[in-house]
């Protein structure tokens, strides 16, 4: 289970975190312009000449990085998260842009600039069923696609294909995304104000506490209450416009909705977890992260590398803190 969120201060901000049970080893990889990927279909008619670079976290396999989630150097970015249950990919069809699961964030980000741009290509598209390998099976996902001006949700579903609008900026896993949107309703009267005692004006009723009106935001661990609670905490969010403080309060954004070990048993003795919370500068290229044990904020540049290479390169997540001493 996961959640992505976006943020807008001076730059634009994109990043996610992924919860799960244990670690395929991810990666922060740069992906340069000239890189070729051996796409499944040999004959993808909207593929253009030129590409993008992206930066995000992923499985490398092979020599191909499976992007978890990513951003352009033109301020796209693209998160998949699991839709287990809904998610329901199709057959290769004839006259269509054929592109798998594990293909779908590079076949947006090395191609389109804007969310408006990458409408167009979804018209054309048929997200496939077909597996990385036999032992990489397929992830079933729904994904979010966002840039400084606007932010959607793409899922496939029986019915196919389901683009939304999203104006919270915020997706987490199920249901699907009209039901986590309408959920909303249900939490109109919540505020970061101190409530006015409506319930009975005549009886002195006390605000005993800060914070209560607030009262009522979901707390547990599940996606729909997750995605009630980031949206909140997002869309009342503030902060300077400087980097440090940018990054900072979008770490604590996605910290609202952090799983910590043991409070989420998937099976025996095998707990979901915050295995990495990513935050993306998506306006500079500056990838940020941390992990479950190391809280310490590490940055990889995309613009550091070559961009007009044809090789990936790939930075393992340092996993381990550090204290840093006063005494």
């Amino acid at each position: 289970m996961c959640t992505a969120a976006t943020y807008k201060t001076k730059d634009f901000y994109f990043g996610r975190t992924l919860d799960y049970e244990f670690s395929y080893g991810e990666e922060i990889v740069v992906t340069p312009r000239n890189f070729l990927y051996q796409w499944r279909d040999a004959n993808l008619k909207r593929r253009k000449k030129s590409s993008y670079a992206m930066i995000g976290m992923a499985h490398v396999a092979g020599d191909c990085p499976l992007y978890y989630e990513a951003v352009n150097e033109k301020g796209l970015g693209m998160a998949g998260l699991n839709f287990v249950g809904n998610a329901c990919y199709q057959k290769p069809s004839a006259g269509k842009d054929n592109v798998t699961s594990f293909e779908f964030i590079p076949w947006i980000l090395q191609q389109c600039s804007s969310v408006k741009e990458a409408r167009g290509f979804l018209e054309d598209i048929c997200i496939t069923d077909i597996p990385f390998s036999d032992k990489l099976p397929l992830s079933f996902l729904h994904w979010m696609i966002a840039d400084e001006k606007e932010c959607i949700t793409v899922e496939v579903v029986a019915e196919g294909l389901k683009i939304y609008d999203n104006p919270v900026g915020v997706l987490t896993n199920n249901p699907p995304f009209d039901k986590q949107l309408f959920q909303l309703n249900q939490y109109q009267a919540l505020s970061p104000r101190q409530p006015e005692n409506r319930f009975a004006p005549d009886v002195p009723l006390q605000t005993y506490s800060r914070g209560m009106g607030a009262l009522g935001l979901p707390g547990d661990l599940s996606s729909s209450s997750r995605f009630v609670r980031v949206a909140f905490t997002r869309m009342n969010s503030c902060s300077g416009d400087s980097e440090r403080e940018s990054v900072s309060q979008f770490f604590h954004i996605l910290g609202s909705v952090a799983q910590q070990k043991g409070c989420c048993e998937v099976e025996p003795g095998k707990y979901e977890y915050t295995i990495y919370t990513s935050c993306c500068n998506a306006t500079k290229g500056i990838y940020y992260y941390t992990t479950y044990d190391n809280s310490q904020l590490s940055a990889v540049d995309m613009h550091h590398e070559n961009l007009e290479g044809d090789k990936f390169v790939s930075y393992p997540m340092r996993q381990s803190g550090e204290i840093h001493w006063q005494n």
